[in-house]
This record gives structure tokens, C-alpha cells and sequence, in this order.
């Protein structure tokens, strides 16, 4: 048997989060490449209560024995958001790869250092864009390449982010305040901005505006309330390198209308992607449903992605598709992973929108 890359995580719950939702399946769905070795969280008694629910041969005291042990070759980075800075950190110093999960860092600075750690240890640092994987955003990459779309003219983004609404569940309650860097913006803006940059190009300059209606939250489990501290509307109005314009909103919550929409328009034909159900309705999650229309057609006719090979774990399917590249980058020293340079790209386009929405001024991006 070829040898597997031994995978240990920071931050998975026994019962609920992002790690046990999306990473947990997708690892198992690669038990060809990957090896699930050990689990480190806050506490031990986290860490072995995640180690006996899913099977994990050996829960570390804490991170730092994790990140030293020699039976341990990825880091897989699921803490909240202010965390990830310190865990990457020490593991790109202690010579691991690393896949964490976006944003990269809290803010811009610190992508920027994570992207100069990653490269000075030649690691495999890998962000967990997952969108950029989804098989149906590969598909809408190929037809705009492919020039069914013709010269591409406008595109136009509209999102929800479920999080930011009227109620919001215990772990995710810290995204209630901007400081701890997992915003609207930042979480679902950036799943979005990178599938629309796979497809149509960099973003050359915004103009964005951000603002917040509501000023509480519901706790789901404990019906609490807690002040909102952060914005739950955003508007963005861009325009690409390639001279198209770029229409981005985003909205707190689960609206009863449009939840997922993306349209490109084109010189010969248009493009419209929709989630495919009312499950998870955020682009690095859903399964998406691809319409096509060409100049001289009625309306649009539907575009058959390839099958995920991921399909049976709906929620995890483009997680595991990144790490499928991490493996194949891993053994064949090739770069088909999104890395922690793009994340940087990525995170200064959020940077400049946030200076866009202080400054009310037009900002370039770097």
C-alpha cells in the first residue's frame, strides 16, 4: 500500500462546526491518500471526546504536541478565525504542510505573514477556498475559456450569509462582532470573490459599502439575545482587469426570495448559476444548478456539471476536492491547490473594500 499522508486537526468538535461537518467526511472520503491521526482542540477532554467519536487513533493535549509529533505530516487548520495566526505558525515552523481554512488570517497583515512563513519553510500551505473546486464553477470556468459566453460584459453576484441574520447558533455567536474577523465580507464574500476571480479575472478596484440593520442576535440553543457588532448587508460595485463590471451583494440571513444567484453576461450568450436546492445556499457549499443561453436562443437550457467524485458527502464534497490537490501537489510537487499567495491576492481585495466602505472612495487594489 502506497503510504498516506498523516493528517492531524486543530479545532473539531465531537458534536458540531465546520471541522466535523466538511473536514471529517472529506478525509475519509481520501482514505487512499490520507490517514486521520490525531485530534488537538482547546481541553484534552475535547480532544478525546472528538478522537472517540470519529475514530482517531490519538488525541493530543494540546496543539503544540500535535504540531511536534514526528507521526504527523498536515496540519489541518479549523479553529475560529483569531486562532488561526498562531496554530499555522507553529506548524509551518515545525516544517508541516498546512491546510486552513479561510480567511486565512484575521485581516490582511496577517495573510501577508503566513503567505512569507509558508514560503520560506517550502511547506504545502494550502486555503481552503473550496468554491474554486466546486465542479460546477469548474464548469462555468471552462465555457467562459472556451468563449461561449463571447467577450465577457458584466457579471452580477447575489448572496446571503445565514450566520449574519436574526439568529445565529453558540459556536458561530463570535462572528458577532467584526474584531474576531469572521464578517459577512470576509467569510461569504470571500467564498464568492474567489469563484467569481477563477472564472472572470482579478478584481482592479471597488467601491464597497457595508452596513448593519440589525443590532441583536438570537442564540439558537438558549434563545439569549447578544448584540450584533457587525455589518450584515454589503454592497460591492467593481471593475475586473478585464475591463467588466462586477456587481456584488451580499445579504445577512436567509431571505424567503433569492438566496443564490450569479449572472455573467456576454457578447454572444449569458451564463446564470443558482443553488440546485435550499440546503446551505452559499457557493462553497451548494451543489449548483449551471443555465446557459446564446444570442438567437429563448431562454436558457441546463448545463450538466461532471459529477462530483465527492457527491455521497454533499457538505464536504469541494473540501475534499481541495484536498485531492493538496495530495496530487504533495506527491507531484505540482501548485493545483489554492495556496496562501492566493490567499493574499484574495484578502486584499476584501481590504480594499473595507477601506472603500471608511473612505466612501473608489480603492484600486494593490
Amino acid at each position: 500500500m502506497k503510504k498516506r499522508f498523516r493528517v492531524g486537526i486543530v479545532g473539531v468538535s465531537a458534536q458540531r462546526g465546520w471541522g466535523t461537518a466538511a473536514h471529517i467526511p472529506a478525509l475519509r472520503a481520501l482514505s487512499d491518500v490520507f490517514e486521520t491521526a490525531g485530534v488537538a482542540n482547546t481541553s484534552l477532554a475535547s480532544a478525546k471526546a472528538a478522537a472517540a467519536a470519529f475514530g482517531i487513533p490519538r488525541a493530543f493535549e494540546n496543539v503544540a504536541e500535535l504540531i511536534a509529533s514526528p507521526n504527523i505530516d498536515v496540519v489541518a487548520v479549523t479553529v475560529k478565525v483569531p486562532h488561526h495566526r498562531e496554530v499555522v505558525a507553529a506548524a509551518l515552523a515545525a516544517g508541516k504542510h498546512v491546510y486552513c481554512e479561510w480567511p486565512l488570517g484575521n485581516g490582511l497583515a496577517e495573510a501577508i505573514e503566513l503567505a512569507d512563513l509558508a514560503r520560506a519553510s517550502h511547506a504545502r500551505a494550502v486555503v481552503g477556498t473550496q468554491a474554486t473546486a466546486s465542479p460546477e464553477v469548474e464548469l462555468v470556468r471552462k465555457l467562459v475559456a472556451d468563449g461561449y459566453v463571447g467577450e465577457v460584459l458584466s457579471s452580477t453576484y447575489l448572496g446571503c450569509g445565514p450566520t449574519w441574520g436574526d439568529e445565529v447558533t453558540r459556536g458561530d455567536s463570535y462572528a458577532m462582532d467584526a474584531a474576531n474577523g469572521a464578517t459577512l465580507l470576509r467569510i461569504i464574500g470571500g467564498h464568492a470573490l474567489a469563484a467569481i476571480q477563477s472564472v472572470l479575472g482579478p478584481v482592479d478596484e471597488v467601491e464597497g459599502l457595508m452596513s448593519q440593520r440589525r443590532k441583536t442576535v438570537r442564540i439558537v440553543e438558549t434563545g439569549d439575545t447578544i448584540p450584533m457588532r457587525t455589518h450584515d448587508h454589503v454592497m460591492v460595485n467593481a471593475v475586473l482587469k478585464s475591463g467588466a463590471a462586477l456587481s456584488l451583494e451580499l445579504r445577512g440571513g436567509l431571505p424567503r426570495g433569492t438566496q443564490l444567484l450569479w449572472e455573467i453576461n456576454g457578447t454572444l450568450g449569458d451564463l446564470r448559476i443558482t443553488a440546485a436546492h435550499d440546503h446551505y445556499p452559499v457557493i462553497n457549499i451548494a451543489p449548483l444548478r449551471v443555465e446557459a443561453g446564446r444570442k438567437g436562443e429563448q431562454g436558457y437550457r441546463e448545463v450538466e456539471a461532471a459529477k462530483s467524485d465527492f457527491a455521497d458527502v454533499v457538505i464536504a464534497r469541494n473540501v475534499a476536492a481541495i484536498y485531492r490537490q493538496m495530495a496530487d501537489d504533495l506527491v507531484h510537487g505540482t501548485s493545483t491547490a489554492p495556496d496562501f499567495d492566493d490567499a493574499v491576492a484574495l484578502h486584499k481585495v476584501i481590504d480594499a473594500i473595507e477601506r472603500s466602505d471608511q473612505t466612501r472612495k473608489r480603492v484600486r487594489i494593490d
